[in-house]
């Protein structure tokens, strides 16, 4: 991977320090270039749409948490439904993976209704679109799943069927490095 990737990641960084204020990125880059793997696994979030960025650092474990923290759910990462048990489930008109699958292959993790209203308290995201979210076992065992977007300038929480999807829901990842 050439700096490309890592000079765009830099300018969100710098376009975006409210997500991240008082960080140096000197310090990230050299981070990034020591963990090469996940790097890679940034790039995939972006090449499927994310615009990953750093929302959170832990100064105890000197680990910075990145988001996806694109406008609207990832684009590459729609049309998906809840796991593989949903996946499995549905028995016509298939998606082609499921967001918890494609979350794994990704070797990222969605994030939990915490995080995603956490990630509202930045900017705007999901006013288009909605994100699946992290559900609870008891939830999902009676077959649903959640799923959270904004509108008229509030977050909502919402419940589908886990083998539901639409062209318009995605997911929302977190790495960290």
């Amino acid at each position: 991977m050439d700096s490309t990737f890592i000079n765009q990641l830099k300018l969100r960084f710098e376009t975006n320090i409210n997500r991240h204020k008082d960080l140096k990125w000197k310090l990230i880059e050299t981070k990034l270039l020591e963990n090469p793997e996940k790097l890679n696994i940034l790039y995939n979030m972006e090449l499927t749409g994310g615009e990953p960025d750093i929302v959170f650092y832990n100064k105890e474990t000197n680990q910075y948490t990145f988001y996806d923290c694109s406008k609207e759910s990832p684009i590459k990462r729609r049309s998906l439904c809840y796991d593989e048990k949903a996946l499995i489930d549905r028995k016509s008109n298939k998606p082609i993976n499921s967001a918890m699958q494609l979350a794994k292959q990704m070797k990222v993790e969605i994030l939990s209704e915490e995080e995603y209203r956490y990630l509202q308290t930045l900017g705007d995201f999901d006013t288009k679109t909605s994100s699946w979210i992290l559900t609870p076992h008891s939830i999902r065992e009676l077959g649903g799943a959640l799923f959270c977007d904004k509108r008229y300038n509030s977050v909502f929480t919402y419940h589908n069927s886990a083998i539901s999807y639409y062209s318009s829901r995605g997911f929302r990842a977190k790495l960290v490095l």
